[in-house]
């Protein structure tokens, strides 16, 4: 009996399938595509609700988190109804990597699947229309944009007229609304799929999406009458972890060195300068690390990112326009270097760890001029009062998470409206912060922030006030005759860092507003009067400084206990195990190339592990290893055998 290699799952926990039921099935059902295509003997959380729902031809919209199997709830139904001579499924895809990649990985296992883009030359895209036309294909992965022309929609209503329009799938559906992190406008001209093609059944689909954006997608895409599909959002294997900036390239370098040296990851920049300015430090600190943003040429662009799925152990210092739908399963940490706009946003790029399940890193460092930069972002926006008003809404939301001082998890998972507990593994679990009564330092800083605006009639930004509260007899300060201010050294017994932190902490509370308009001055706003009276008293976190040099390589595992982290897949192999799962990643190296797709798309390291692990002597034992479905095990299988046997 197979094992299904599910990305939450330890290699012991595999062991639960092993009494599950086989059901023997027709080749349309899900259950034998399951198995004989994808080589899993079970489906896992809401896949086999959505799956069978929407192969009978129901809409659904799925909300599910990266790396949790989203892909198959759309597959699986394509290759069933077209197996049933209900024709192609038209899957929406906004990258033209992303769609290369799937459609790659999708030949592997025996389907017949292609894309429509820029990237084809004419000939190319007329071969691929003619398959479309003789019903040779499975799914045709096309980008919204093409979607949306005259000469595609005349394609489709002949398809339709001829009954041969299976299914439309719409992945990244977060993109359809102006709420969430990623909006596409042309996203919104989908809605004319159910009013052109009533009769075919859609799905949405997206791995992140608050209640707000939930309900904009379902209005956008016309979706009221489909089933909602809502997984947990929980990502147990990633720890998240959010220190006070202090040197943030230092503190970055010595994070990857002392956790993740040699290994997979990202990390996010707000601006493009500062992008290319840390790929080329990181790599002069030898850690090999490339940009990525909008602003680099496209064949550039094309090349990081290849390289990025392709090898291993690259760094990608990125801003947002890198990582939607980037489907590497072993990057082991993502980074942030900056403040991200929402949890949408962070969630989603933080998704983009530990998709195939091992223990990875969610890592974030942050200031008070991040959050400066982000509320004058918005206020500096020409957006409407509305939509800037629910944007501040959300980096609110983000910022109580970067400031508290309980489960990070917990908060992140609330934000979504699902409950949860403790989950001891995030830094607040795992080493509870101090935390102290702030509500005397709290009611100074907003004493000065009133002085100060009282005498002068203007505000001040953070540093003036700092300044005051501090007694430091600036220029600024002595220019304006604030060292006769009342507030003026009342703060001199503690240090700029924990005002800083105070500060950051009142902006997160709604009780400072950051003003764009006056150059980013602080002023004071509605919870402010309730501090001042004495009617809240205020906990916070301590601020703490870096830590002193020295490596303290992280020895647990998802759960706060267990292996080394980078010993995931290799866990429970002896020496001869791993000198077969070493040999079997060389060789599907060599293959990867030859075939020029990521390795992970022939194998992904479970799968080779497990191969490593149980020592198979023939194919019908090969048979048995997760992730060998009839396709891989027919095209690879002896080579496989002979590897293993060989190393």
């Amino acid at each position: 009996m197979k094992l299904a290699v599910f990305p939450f799952l330890t290699q012991a926990d595999r062991s639960q399938f092993s009494h599950t039921p086989i059901l023997s099935d027709t080749s349309d059902s899900p259950f034998s595509i399951l198995q004989d295509v994808f080589g899993y003997p079970q489906f896992r959380g809401l896949q086999q609700e959505i799956v069978d729902h929407v192969s009978g031809g129901g809409d659904a919209l799925v909300l599910m988190p990266t790396g949790g199997g989203k892909s198959l709830c759309y597959q699986i139904p394509a290759i069933a109804r077209q197996r049933r001579g209900m024709g192609v499924t038209l899957v929406v895809s906004p990258l033209i990597a992303l769609m290369h990649d799937q459609v790659g990985a999708l030949h592997e296992l025996g389907v017949e699947a292609a894309f429509l883009n820029s990237s084809q030359t004419l000939d190319e895209a007329r071969e691929v229309e003619n398959k479309l036309w003789r019903g040779e294909l499975t799914c045709l992965y096309a980008a919204p944009e093409r979607i949306n022309t005259p000469r595609f929609l005349e394609q489709l209503d002949r398809l339709n007229a001829r009954g041969k329009l299976a299914l439309f799938a719409i992945d990244e559906a977060h993109c359809v609304s102006q709420w969430g992190h990623d909006f596409r406008p042309e996203y919104r001209a989908l809605a004319m799929l159910h009013e052109r093609y009533g009769n075919v059944p859609r799905i949405a689909l997206t791995a992140t999406a608050d209640a707000l954006t939930r309900e904009d997608i379902i209005e956008r895409l016309k979706l009221q009458e489909a089933r909602q599909f809502i997984s947990s959002f929980d990502r147990p294997n990633i720890r998240y972890r959010l220190v006070e900036k202090t040197d943030a390239k230092k503190q970055l370098l010595r994070f990857i060195q002392d956790e993740h040296e040699g290994e997979a990851g990202i990390v996010y920049c707000q601006s493009r300068k500062k992008v290319e300015e840390l790929a080329e430090w990181l790599s002069a600190q030898d850690i090999p690390a490339l940009p990525y943003h909008a602003g680099m040429p496209a064949a550039q662009r094309q090349q990081h990112q290849d390289r990025f799925l392709r090898e291993e152990g690259l760094v990608m210092t990125a801003t947002i326009a890198f990582g939607m739908g980037i489907d590497k399963p072993d990057v082991r940490f993502v980074a942030h270097l900056d403040l991200p706009k929402n949890i949408e946003g962070y969630y989603q790029e933080t998704g983009r760890a530990g998709r195939d399940g091992g223990a990875a890193d969610a890592w974030m460092a942050y200031g008070l001029s991040d959050v400066v930069n982000q509320r004058r972002m918005i206020d500096e926006s020409p957006a409407a009062d509305e939509y800037k008003q629910v944007m501040r809404g959300k980096l609110d939301a983000l910022l109580t998470l970067a400031e508290a001082a309980d489960c990070r998890r917990v908060r992140l998972l609330a934000y979504f409206g699902e409950q949860a507990g403790p989950c001891g593994n995030c830094d607040n679990c795992l080493q509870p912060p101090a935390t102290w009564d702030a509500t005397d330092a709290a009611r100074k800083v907003l004493s000065c922030v009133y002085r100060v605006q009282q005498h002068s009639g203007i505000s001040f930004g953070a540093g003036h006030i700092l300044d005051i509260l501090r007694g430091k007899t600036t220029d600024k300060v002595t220019q304006f005759g604030h060292e006769n201010l009342s507030t003026f050294g009342i703060g001199a017994d503690l240090g700029e860092v924990q005002w800083r932190g105070v500060l950051r902490q009142l902006i997160a509370l709604g009780a400072l507003e950051i003003d764009a308009e006056a150059f980013n001055t602080l002023r004071l706003a509605g919870p402010a009067r309730a501090i001042l009276k004495g009617e809240e008293t205020l906990f916070m976190r301590v601020s703490e400084k870096a830590p002193a040099g020295g490596r303290t390589r992280r020895s647990t595992g998802g759960t706060g206990s267990g292996t080394a982290r980078k010993a995931d897949h290799e866990a429970g192999l002896d020496a001869d195990g791993l000198r077969r799962y070493q040999a079997l990643k060389a060789w599907r190296a060599e293959v990867a190339r030859e075939h020029n797709l990521p390795a992970y798309v022939i194998f992904q390291n479970a799968t080779l592990a497990a191969v490593a692990q149980d020592d198979p002597r023939d194919l019908d034992a090969l048979a048995s290893i997760p992730g060998m479905g009839e396709k891989k095990l027919a095209a690879y299988g002896d080579e496989v055998l002979r590897v293993s046997a060989s190393a």
